[in-house]
């Protein structure tokens, strides 16, 4: 038997008292009260209710190598992106790889494979399968439904893999941004608990009062937490945090689950109510087997220094202390073996090359935006029957997406917002199919930065003149299996090379990996051509 003692925060009583906790691996034994005062606080683990693990590029092993010291102890996540790339046999990957780590990883099985069928992806994940990976243990939820025009619409296959759901007495977890009135009602009522996409608190309101409770996201990308924080003051009960999609160097620098809870403090947020957010609310949603610091639970806590600076000293799973603030991450690394379905194939600058039509004066470009999701649409003059490439001064880029899947023709127009003056970005990541996307200033640096993302079967890539620098993602094309922090390392590299090349954005691999997110407005462009987000339907670059 083990014990620790300080001062204990009770998230189920709200309170704080000196205390004794003492444990073993198979759970909390007894919790005394001293009446002391000590100088560290002993309080539930951090858990976050909503996260893509791909999206760190790291695999389970390395994600909890980053996460566990922020005080992390479980997560719910959905293999989305790998299971866009490789199906079930990526799903099952990850949860077999996130046995190599002690972070408790709950998962859920990827509603929407492929994402959209606008996009080519690598796999298909139907209702039969959804069945079959239900019955897995590891498998606690059916995951983001984003296809929720086809639950109003009662698509059989959509209501199949729901229904799949709700039979085993399994949440469902949803993905509607911006839905409101009788859709939303419909898609609330066919048994959907959960949204992580609310950017407006009236929006937010709405979801609840149909039931629903509200992930509070802070990710690399989408960040809410500011635009729903008076959530707090009456649906505190109502309310989940989750990052949904962090970068390394995020969780690097600014945390994971831990972030969340500095962001409430500062705004004024009781506690309490951010620590149940934090622990209690996920873990009864999604009945987690974790300990809630209860006689009787998983010994599962974290150890800070205050609740006001919330500096994680310790953090233990299962009665095992697996970080310690001097001693750093106390679990080992084991050997991780790739898997991929990438099919390489090479491009040159001739498969690049775009004529304006006769008759044609004007071109589409996709003005994209820092840290944004959201595109729009700016015209361009061209002369008709001339080759059209890029424009420095305009600051109208190329650029490219092919089909990571199969050898066919690239995807080729322009865009606005790079700021590149020189060279070449391209990426494997990019959301949802995760096919190569790239932009450049001109077609030699382009087909560069793409094959030697092929040649690597994956990974992101800067090159300019005589440089380059590539950060490999061997597995599925969309993670690696180094060490976090030497894959934080590289892709700060990466980025501060691309401000070198002349990049304006604060996250230029971020922001390019969604330029070909089809279902997000307003011009994006994906393996199979431009795309009009409003219209719902495939356009020409030239008018």
């Amino acid at each position: 038997m083990k014990k620790i003692t300080g001062n204990i925060i009770d998230i189920h009583r709200r309170i704080i008292f000196g205390g004794v906790i003492h444990y073993s691996e198979g759970g909390i034994d007894r919790i005394e009260e001293t009446g002391g005062k000590y100088d560290r606080y002993i309080l539930p683990g951090l858990i976050d209710a909503h996260v893509h693990i791909e999206s760190s590029m790291l695999v389970p092993s390395g994600f909890s190598r980053l996460v566990v010291p922020r005080g992390t102890i479980a997560v719910v996540t959905d293999p989305h992106e790998i299971g866009n790339v490789m199906g079930v046999e990526g799903v099952e990957y990850m949860i077999e790889e996130s046995k190599n780590t002690p972070l408790k990883c709950f998962f859920g099985a990827p509603s929407c494979v492929p994402a959209t069928p606008l996009e080519s992806s690598g796999a298909v994940i139907d209702s039969a399968q959804i069945e079959r990976l239900l019955e897995k243990p590891e498998i606690i939820a059916l995951s983001e439904m984003m296809n929720f025009p086809g639950v109003v619409n009662k698509d059989p296959e959509v209501l199949a893999k729901i229904k799949a759901a709700v039979d085993r007495n399994l949440p469902v977890d949803g993905h509607a941004p911006g839905l409101r009135g009788e859709d939303l009602k419909q898609y609330a009522a066919a048994g959907i608990g959960t949204d992580h996409e609310c950017f407006e608190l009236s929006e937010a309101l709405e979801k609840i009062k149909r039931g629903m409770k509200i992930q509070v996201r802070q990710g690399s990308a989408a960040k809410n937490f500011d635009a729903l924080a008076d959530l707090f003051k009456e649906h505190a009960d109502d309310l989940m945090l989750c990052t949904d999609d962090s970068h390394p160097d995020e969780l690097v620098k600014s945390g994971h689950i831990d972030k969340l809870i500095h962001l409430g403090l500062q705004a004024g947020i009781d506690l309490f109510k951010l620590l149940r957010a934090a622990s209690l609310i996920p873990a009864n949603h999604y009945n987690l087997p974790v300990g809630l610091l209860r006689e009787g639970d998983p010994a599962d806590f974290i150890v800070i220094d205050h609740p006001e600076s919330f500096n994680v000293l310790g953090t233990y799973i299962n009665g095992e202390c697996v970080f310690d603030s001097e001693k750093g991450v106390l679990f080992s690394e084991k050997k991780v073996n790739p898997v991929n379905h990438f099919v390489p194939h090479f491009i040159s600058e001739n498969d690049l090359k775009i004529i304006v039509p006769s008759g044609k004066s004007r071109a589409r470009v996709i003005q994209c935006f820092d840290g944004e999701l959201v595109t729009d649409t700016v015209w361009t003059e061209v002369k008709e029957k001339s080759e059209m490439s890029a424009s420095v001064d305009k600051d109208v880029l190329k650029i490219v997406v092919v089909d990571r899947y199969q050898n066919k023709p690239v995807s080729v127009g322009f865009i606005n917002g790079f700021g590149l003056k020189q060279g070449a970005l391209a990426s494997s990541v990019a959301h949802d199919s995760h096919n190569v996307v790239a932009v450049g200033v001109n077609d030699g640096e382009i087909a560069r930065a793409v094959n030697l993302v092929m040649e690597k079967r994956g990974g992101l890539v800067a090159v300019d003149g005589n440089e380059e620098k590539v950060l490999p993602l061997p597995v599925a094309g969309l993670m690696s299996n180094e060490d976090g922090r030497v894959v934080a390392d590289k892709y700060n590299l990466l980025e501060k090379m691309a401000v070198q090349m002349g990049s304006t954005l604060k996250a230029p691999f971020m922001t390019l990996s969604f330029m070909s997110l089809l279902v997000i407005p307003k011009l994006k462009l994906g393996d199979k051509g431009l795309f009009d987000g409003e219209k719902f339907e495939f356009t020409s670059v030239f008018e």
